[in-house]
């Protein structure tokens, strides 16, 4: 999944990411490459909790959807993607365990 992300970097600090389609997801680097390679981490391991908890996984929405928050009124958009197929075997198996369920 691609995922939109936003970058904001205050003096004498990393580059901080907010995913904002995945509340409480954060990460952070000191070059945007850097961030943005860790951003993709912390979306991965983030979804990975929420299919544990069998939660929902929120889709990605338009930037243009997050650009009238005020919060990321200064950022860097730009773009992540989320391979699900990294996760780990233990969860793929509980989705799809979980979608067998959902269609008996």
């Amino acid at each position: 999944m691609r995922y939109p992300v936003v970058l904001h970097n205050d003096p004498n600090s990393d580059y901080g990411v907010t995913i904002p389609d995945l509340p409480g997801c954060f990460s952070a680097g000191a070059s945007i490459d850097e961030a943005l390679e860790s951003a993709v981490e912390a979306a991965e391991c983030h979804v990975e909790g929420l299919l544990t908890d069998s939660e929902d996984i929120p889709l990605p929405a338009a930037i243009e959807s997050h650009q009238e928050d005020s919060s990321f009124s200064d950022g860097i958009w730009a773009f992540i993607d989320v391979n699900l197929s990294k996760l780990s075997g233990e969860v793929r198996r509980m989705k799809l365990e979980a979608a067998i369920q959902k269609r008996e």
